[in-house]
């Protein structure tokens, strides 16, 4: 098994991981905070959805809160695989051609399994 250049920088590799899990659970905590005061809003409120002007607009931020919700928790699966390859020394290491991932692109991306070229062709 080739070990990838991100696999070499140990240290930065996982400090790196680590901030971005971080990050991805604190936006998940955070997003449910605000779905629950929405929760508390509508309840107090007694807003009906449907017949109140405001219900709405409680609709619209349940839902959009919850794709938000929904895209971090995918977020955290992908950032929790990127771990698990780092772990077996492949993070980094495009999965289609075997060649290393650009930092550059694991920092805009950091749970990418593809480098950029490989990314940009239709396999």
């Amino acid at each position: 098994m080739r070990e990838s250049s991100a696999r070499r920088d140990t240290s930065r590799a996982e400090r790196f991981l680590a901030r971005e899990r971080a990050s991805a659970l604190a936006r998940i905590e955070s997003l449910r905070r605000q779905l629950a005061a929405i929760g508390d809003d509508s309840t107090w409120t007694g807003a009906d959805d449907e017949h109140d002007p405001e219900g709405a607009t409680l609709a619209y931020e349940r839902a959009q809160l919850q794709g938000l919700l929904a895209d971090a928790r995918r977020e955290l699966d992908e950032l929790d695989r990127a771990v698990s390859r780092w772990r077996e020394g492949t993070y980094g290491v495009c999965e289609r051609c075997g060649k290393d991932i650009a930092w550059q692109r694991l920092e805009a991306l950091p749970a990418a399994t593809t480098c950029i070229k490989c990314a940009s062709s239709r396999h």
